[in-house]
């Protein structure tokens, strides 16, 4: 998709202060409420320092689905290689069919910094065997969301005459937006092939165009696709308006996601953050 127009999206973790279903429940009702189109969970099950409680995100996104009716929910992003994706797409299934078609699926091959999340359970690590084990998850897992019959036997995953229903709320299925770190080349190829990529680190407004430029090259039809941006929170996100967003948009960056976090997360300041609201800005500043 291509434009002016840009949503914004929540992207918070359920982490300490937000470790809580209910709590995670009530800031989607209010996001809805205060103009938000979206609201993204982090996908952790350890995380650096000083954070210490950490919830499900598949479970928190049930409890706000079922008391929210407009925006865009999901995992942002899952580390795949982590989790069966036959069991990811009946959790996918059902939460699509509880948010009548809401659900936007975040994928990527997970980090394992310092203290992370992979090694120590016994994950892959290897960064290009995380890659190749993506890329056969996402197949299987596309594949038994939109009830096909899936017969795929791979270095990492199998699944052989299986065909899944109840399918996807949507008869397409489900979207799947891939993530990577700009300007890593696998991640764009993979993203390509999906309808959606999350861009990691990139920082300036001109670089979209390179970005698109690789999409196209990898198959990517732009029409039907979604570039959508991390903004880590600063003291001007905190005002709300930022002619930077409205450069974004005229690149073609078509969400952007943004929220406090991820250490020392307090309820009450991350309630306030959502109830302003999405930026404001207008659409006739200029990349020049």
């Amino acid at each position: 998709m291509t434009g002016d127009f840009v949503k914004h999206g929540l992207f918070l973790p359920p982490f300490d202060g937000l470790a809580d279903a209910e709590r995670m429940a009530d800031l989607a009702m209010l996001a809805e409420e205060a103009g938000w189109d979206g609201f993204f969970l982090w996908d952790h099950l350890r995380y650096a320092s000083p954070v210490r409680n950490i919830l499900d995100p598949y479970v928190c996104l049930a409890v706000m689905a079922a008391k929210t009716s407009r925006i865009t929910l999901g995992p942002m992003v899952t580390p795949l290689i982590r989790r069966r994706p036959q069991v990811v797409a009946r959790q996918a299934v059902t939460l699509d069919r509880l948010s009548k078609g809401r659900l936007v699926m975040g994928f990527g091959i997970g980090d394992d910094y310092p203290g992370g999340e992979l090694a120590c359970f016994g994950e892959l690590t290897d960064v290009v065997e995380r890659g190749r084990a993506l890329n056969e998850g996402l197949a299987i897992f596309k594949g038994l969301v939109t009830g096909q019959e899936v017969n795929i036997t791979g270095e990492f995953f199998r699944a052989q005459e299986v065909a899944f229903q109840p399918t996807a709320y949507r008869t397409d299925g489900i979207p799947v937006w891939t993530a990577g770190r700009w300007p890593n080349p696998a991640p764009i190829r993979r993203a390509a092939k999906h309808q959606g990529m999350m861009v990691i680190q990139m920082t300036e407004p001109e670089q979209v165009a390179e970005l698109k430029k690789k999409l196209i090259g990898a198959g990517a039809d732009l029409d039907n696709f979604e570039i959508v941006l991390w903004g880590q929170r600063d003291e001007k996100m905190v005002y709300r308006e930022d002619e930077r967003y409205a450069q974004w948009a005229q690149a073609g960056v078509t969400w952007f996601l943004t929220g406090p976090g991820p250490f020392n997360l307090v309820y009450d300041e991350v309630r306030e953050y959502v109830a302003a609201g999405p930026p404001r800005y207008s659409t006739s500043s200029s990349l020049a």
